[in-house]
């Protein structure tokens, strides 16, 4: 059964590989040294933050630039959708119902990335290098079409693999392709650091201190992410040979953070749907918007710290369902000492989750603006946010506990064999 195991990561392992090969294909019809020169610029803003979600594929302009996050921008919609109409919420609870469900994400998803392709695809054409080139080298009108498609069949794609990551292989699909991506270009961050300090462009002190805040913030997140609060929970079982009641103790853990990576990344997400249709502007009053917006600014901290506290809450309402916990406790026999079974105890848990979802949610919006602020205004030459320390911690722990999880089944396969 090890095998089995085995199996599922290296199926992982290839989807993710094939992942980071079309990161490397690029859209037909572009310059990419006045691509190249135009990143190299614009690192640590916007640009940079898509840059990083995507794994350099942004800066190469792969037919893979818009990476997953119009996907995720689908199902922020239809998860907002289906806490608004109880029939979608309906829809989603039923087996033939989620199918559909899934079908309207993805129809979204491809109505989302048409409209940032044609944003992006129309944003190059009034690029210019520095000897005045342009970065489209073909036909306005065919490069829109070319682009749009192009990168509509990327994202598409994209899509499919994280879905195949999901059902055959280890850990949540969409989670590891922007795992994936973020860590692709961490060598290139580290590289770039060594050159800067060498060619004496960055102190060494700097870098020490920004080393500093990644630790803090990786140990910060490691700390909360592993806390919980221990529910107890009373099963009174009869134990037939000794003719009496014996009690049997457990508990429900629930998480301080319950709602996991996803606000992040869906305030990623919403930040950079309109970023990259503004970035294609020429509007003096919609760049001055992209502008405001761009990270590392005042207004685009509030704003993710905003959205970020309204997704922890909105989230971990739909993850951590109170009435369902209180149904299943009062049909086999278990309670909360102290706590009367049915409405009661799920009053108690609604109680218990909003206090630990509140701290979650401030943990997460500080996380996901402190550090990147902090290291912005250090003068760091790469885009660096606690939303990506986040993402890797929580997607590697959340990994490392499904092939556990999957160990102990095997080993519980291979007594079942023996005892067979």
């Amino acid at each position: 059964m090890g095998n089995a195991l085995t199996q599922k990561i290296l199926i992982t392992l290839g989807f993710l590989f094939a992942y980071r090969v079309l990161a490397y294909i690029p859209t037909p019809g572009v310059d990419l040294g006045v691509i190249k020169a135009f990143f190299d610029s614009n690192s640590n803003n916007a640009l940079g933050m898509a840059n990083m979600f995507s794994g350099g594929a942004v800066q190469r302009l792969s037919i893979i630039s818009l990476g997953i996050m119009p996907y995720i921008t689908a199902s922020i919609v239809m998860e907002l959708l289906a806490a608004t109409f109880p029939a979608l919420g309906q829809m989603k609870k039923e087996r033939d119902g989620m199918q559909k469900y899934m079908q309207i994400i993805r129809y979204f998803t491809i109505f989302i990335t048409v409209v940032q392709a044609i944003g992006v695809s129309m944003g190059l054409q009034s690029m210019t290098g520095s000897a005045g080139q342009s970065a489209v080298m073909i036909d306005p009108m065919t490069f829109t079409i070319l682009a749009t498609f192009s990168m509509l069949t990327g994202t598409m794609l994209l899509m499919w693999i994280g879905e195949q990551i999901t059902q055959k292989g280890i850990g949540n699909g969409i989670s590891l392709i922007i795992f994936a991506g973020i860590v692709s270009g961490l060598p290139a961050a580290i590289s770039n650091t060594i050159r800067a300090v060498n060619a004496g462009e960055m102190n060494f002190l700097l870098v020490i201190a920004i080393l500093a805040v990644m630790l803090i913030t990786v140990f910060a997140i490691i700390y909360v992410e592993l806390g919980e609060r221990r529910v107890p929970i009373s099963y009174s079982r009869k134990t037939i040979m000794q003719n009496q009641t014996k009690r049997v103790m457990n508990y429900i853990p629930v998480k301080v953070n319950l709602s996991g990576v996803i606000p992040p990344i869906f305030a990623s997400a919403v930040l950079m749907f309109p970023l990259t249709v503004l970035q294609a502007s020429t509007n003096t009053w919609l760049t001055a918007i992209a502008d405001a917006l761009a990270p590392g600014g005042v207004v685009f901290n509030v704003v993710t710290f905003f959205l970020v506290v309204f997704f922890a809450f909105f989230y971990a309402s739909i993850a951590f369902n109170a009435k369902d916990i209180a149904d299943n406790l009062k049909r086999q026999g278990g309670f909360i000492p102290g706590v009367r079974p049915g409405e009661h105890t799920k009053d108690f848990l609604n109680e218990v989750a909003s206090r630990l979802t509140a701290s979650g949610a401030i943990y997460l919006a500080i996380i996901s603006t402190v550090p990147f602020a902090i290291i912005s205004g250090m003068g760091a030459s790469f885009y660096f946010g606690g939303v990506s320390v986040l993402i890797i911690v929580q997607v590697a722990l959340d990994t490392m506990r499904k092939i556990e999880a999957q160990r102990t089944m095997n080993q519980y396969d291979t007594l079942g064999n023996v005892g067979l």
